[in-house]
């Protein structure tokens, strides 16, 4: 049976949001999963997105991604802490795979280091955290 996956992604840094995307898309063909994509203005409502896709109940697995670059402000601390806290939380409280491919970085640099992947590949590695949970909830027994 074949496995679904959403994709949640904010695309306010379209050259790092595109590499991100790529390295997922990457992963997910090589192996064999299928997946939707869904544009959100920002980081902060991409848990909100995935918080109603999970109880429309179609999808194996959730991934985010995203660009938060420190900025001038305490914005930057905001944004990074509560979308990582509000994907954790989904993630526990709903039992579904959450992969957390949203960058939190000091400046553009950092982010294009971490999106290339052929480099760091965060997205790549978002793809591959999502598979592993999917596959290890079909296969894996508590009791």
């Amino acid at each position: 049976m074949s496995k679904n996956i959403l994709i949640v992604e904010s695309r306010y840094y379209e050259d790092i949001a595109s590499m991100l995307f790529d390295a997922v898309c990457y992963e997910l063909k090589e192996f064999k999963f299928n997946y939707k994509t869904i544009e959100v203005l920002g980081a902060l409502e991409i848990p909100v997105l995935i918080s109603k896709a999970i109880k429309e109940d179609i999808y194996d697995g959730y991934i985010a991604l995203g660009c938060v670059i420190k900025g001038e402000t305490s914005h930057y601390d905001i944004v990074s802490s509560v979308s990582a806290k509000s994907l954790s939380e989904l993630a526990i409280k709903n039992s579904v795979p959450i992969a957390n491919g949203i960058l939190t970085v000091d400046n553009k640099e950092q982010a294009l280091y971490r999106a290339d992947k052929n480099k760091k590949n965060v997205g790549g590695h978002a793809a591959k955290a999502c598979i592993n949970l999917i596959e290890t909830f079909d296969t894996i027994k508590f009791s």
